[in-house]
């Protein structure tokens, strides 16, 4: 881990999702931005050997399994928080599942339930419980993670996944003006294409990969260490004036596709 500025000193953070792809990264960074961490997925194993690798590089992080559809995870992870380091500065509300796909007139009743309650329920559950701790510390920074899908739902096949990500932006704004007052920022990234093992999974020709990477204006996907640092500014006080923002992350795929 690389040495960080220190911009998350003495914050206590929260990252969901955090067994691979873009919130293990971006727990990472958040640790070596000083930051202590609770991190939570579904696969435990993943968790500790994460946990081991921000503790061999000198951060502090804890970790604990579950589902994030479960609104008693999402107390536990509130509790382990305040627990473990006294206090809840920063949620990455991350975890997220593609769903089923395929011809929207075919997708089942359970196929879309499914992705609605990890995408856009779970992380309703998160932030509810999250910035209620946070409102006892004088505030804090949530952040979703939402997709450029969600932003130009031009892409057909993905109709839960579209659905439910949108939906994370108009949760992103409501909850901004509902507790701007209180000093919780609420935001959202929208990431394009993103080397993950999601990514590899979809697009696993040359061919495909090709097609992907075309439709970014930049003609690249991008790396989680690019979405962490722009996740890692929302949480921090560089952006302490931004708040209902769906900052996309997308190396210009939107505006190829709108």
């Amino acid at each position: 881990m690389a040495q960080g500025t220190g911009r998350l000193s003495n914050k206590v953070a929260i990252v969901t999702g955090a067994s691979s792809g873009i919130g293990r990264v971006t727990a990472k960074l958040f640790a070596a931005e000083g930051a202590k961490v609770v991190v939570g997925a579904r696969r435990e194993s993943e968790l500790a050997s994460l946990v081991d690798e921000i503790k061999a590089s000198g951060g502090t992080a804890v970790a604990l399994a579950g589902d994030v559809r479960s609104e008693d995870y999402a107390k536990a992870l509130v509790a382990l928080a305040v627990k473990a380091f006294g206090r809840l500065d920063i949620a990455f509300n991350n975890a997220g599942t593609l769903g089923e796909g395929g011809a929207s007139t075919g997708v089942s009743e359970a196929g879309w339930s499914d992705a609605v309650a990890i995408n856009l329920t779970g992380s309703f559950l998160g932030a509810k419980h999250q910035i209620a701790e946070m409102t006892k510390h004088g505030g804090g920074s949530v952040i979703f993670t939402s997709t450029f899908v969600g932003y130009s739902s031009s892409f057909p096949g993905v109709a839960a996944y579209a659905a439910s990500k949108s939906g994370l932006i108009g949760l992103t704004q409501t909850l901004a003006a509902e507790f701007g007052p209180q000093n919780v920022r609420v935001n959202a990234v929208l990431p394009g294409a993103i080397e993950t093992e999601m990514y590899r999974e979809m697009n696993d020709t040359p061919d495909k990969a090709a097609f992907v990477t075309n439709l970014h204006a930049l003609k690249r996907v991008g790396r989680p260490e690019e979405v962490a640092r722009s996740v890692l500014y929302l949480a921090s006080e560089d952006s302490s004036f931004v708040t209902g923002t769906a900052l996309l992350v997308d190396g210009g795929l939107s505006i190829t596709r709108t």
